[in-house]
């Protein structure tokens, strides 16, 4: 295997994609309790949603009645925020469950690192990790 050549091309993350069963609750999850904004769906389907994760990336959410979500918590997504306990808050007042990395209900749990995350499932079972890593 030839090592590729770091001068002459760069990867950079552009969008994470999930298939979802009902596009309008994934929307409404995306929307309003992670609080992600919505932008063009340059793919002009009905069916296929853009949401922005920031620095020009994006989530696409796209429906497909017939997909089945694998129940593993290691495969999932992270965001970060400057106000964990913040956004703690606002499951509660919306009754959305997170849990630590063992499995522990409504609460957070540190890192190696000193980072305190918690992780929630959006409404088709797809694990997300909410930390205060600001980078």
């Amino acid at each position: 295997m030839t090592k590729a050549k770091a001068q002459s091309f760069k990867l950079e993350f552009d969008h994470n994609a999930i298939l979802v069963k009902n596009l309008t609750e994934s929307a409404d999850f995306y929307l309003n309790i992670i609080g992600l904004e919505e932008i063009e769906n340059k793919t002009k389907k009905s069916h296929i949603r853009w949401f922005s994760l920031g620095q020009g990336t994006s989530l696409h959410v796209i429906e497909d009645k017939n997909h089945k979500v694998p129940d593993v918590k290691g495969v999932h997504f992270a965001l970060h925020t400057k106000d964990l306990d913040g956004f703690i808050a606002h499951l509660r007042e919306n009754n959305i469950p997170f849990e630590n990395w063992p499995g522990e209900a409504n609460t957070t749990n540190t890192r190696p690192d000193n980072v305190r995350q918690i992780y929630l499932r959006d409404p088709n079972g797809y694990w997300i990790e909410v930390n205060d890593d600001n980078y």
